[in-house]
């Protein structure tokens, strides 16, 4: 495909950062940065659209903050103006590389997801023997800036527009420490080298597909397993015989050694699909699939903390049906009938307020 080059005209204009405020806001209007910035909403994206055509627009400080989902993650909110920017560079991307994008790559992208992934999964799992599950080692704080440019760069020929989203990739602060060496590296090369993309940007999610799009054409036209998806960092392929993937998952440590990535050892291995893999937070055998036992523990400590927030009167049932029905909707997507019905027996306030669903469309045997 030929390099694409005058993007920046529809990029920073009023109308493209507008409908990136209103994107970058979509339930979260009652935030403080938020309202803040929606409070004299026409200055500030006059503002920013003022800076990106002047080429004087700087990125602000990142606020940090841990989670558990279910290890331990350090999330990383920019500032809201930031956030409309990026909105508004990837509402100008999206387009251009979702045709560059294979139908096997399902994170942040519109009709596909975590289900999609898990539906292929397991209707892969049926219909062969083995699946080689892969993980890379501290993916987000390995991405290479120098490479991650220069893959946009393959497809774009708009040098404004390649300046706003290396300012973006620069501006990335600190992650975890990745200091492994690569074939050709000298003695400081990995402390020379700038990487990392902070998780909780709009960017950093696209920027995450961009890098690893040509290991997925990699594995399918010179591969060929027998069925392949990948969410993000995990990736499976299926084959009818464990040799076939001990071959392709050398292939693909080599292939990933340009990009400065590794595989995890322990997290990336063949199993028989007869014996079930993990995969999204599922459990996924030939014939069913479960949830994992850690979602199921933090969606009953959730409960907990639901009841005691609304007996105290910290919360309205609003919210509690919110999120039940949330979890509901995700879990109805394996097997779970039966285990969704213990859990809410053990919750029976749930159940007394509200005629919340447990049905599915199919029953286990759980």
């Amino acid at each position: 495909m030929k390099r694409i080059g005058n993007l920046w005209p529809s990029l920073a204009t009023f109308g493209n950062l507008l409908s990136a405020a209103l994107s970058a806001a979509a339930r979260k209007r009652s935030r403080p940065d938020v309202a803040a910035f929606f409070l004299s909403l026409e200055s500030n994206l006059i503002a920013l659209c003022e800076q990106l055509n002047a080429g004087i627009y700087r990125p602000g400080p990142y606020h940090t903050f841990q989670i558990r989902d279910p290890k331990p993650r350090r999330i990383s909110a920019a500032p809201f103006r930031d956030r409309v920017v990026h909105h508004a560079l990837t509402r100008v991307l999206e387009p251009i590389w979702e045709p560059r994008f294979l139908p096997d790559s399902f994170a942040c992208r519109k009709g596909l997801g975590t289900h999609l992934a898990v539906q292929r999964a397991r209707q892969a799992a049926a219909a062969y023997p083995y699946v080689l599950k892969c993980d890379i080692r501290k993916y987000f704080a390995s991405i290479d800036h120098q490479i991650l440019n220069s893959l946009l760069a393959r497809v774009l020929k708009c040098p404004p527009t390649l300046d706003l989203a290396a300012t973006i990739i620069a501006a990335s602060n600190p992650q975890e420490p990745v200091d492994w060496y690569f074939p050709g590296d000298n003695l400081f090369s990995p402390f020379e080298r700038s990487r990392g993309l902070p998780l909780g940007n709009q960017t950093s999610q696209f920027f995450a597909n961009i890098y690893l799009n040509p290991l997925d054409h990699f594995i399918r036209r010179q591969l060929k397993p027998a069925q392949y998806a990948r969410y993000v960092d995990d990736f499976i392929l299926f084959a009818e015989s464990k040799s076939e993937l001990a071959h392709m998952r050398h292939a693909i440590e080599e292939f990933l050694l340009p990009y400065r990535l590794l595989m995890h050892p322990a997290k990336s291995r063949v199993y028989q699909t007869a014996e079930g893999f993990t995969f999204l937070g599922w459990r996924i055998f030939p014939t069913h699939t479960r949830l994992v036992q850690p979602n199921v523990q933090r969606f009953r400590a959730r409960l907990r903390d639901l009841q005691r927030d609304y007996q105290a009167g910290r919360i309205d049932w609003d919210d509690v049906s919110q999120s039940v029905q949330s979890w509901i909707g995700h879990a109805g997507h394996g097997d779970t009938w039966r285990l969704r019905q213990r859990i809410f027996d053990e919750f029976p306030f749930v159940l007394a307020r509200s005629p919340i669903s447990l049905d599915t469309s199919r029953e286990d045997s759980d």
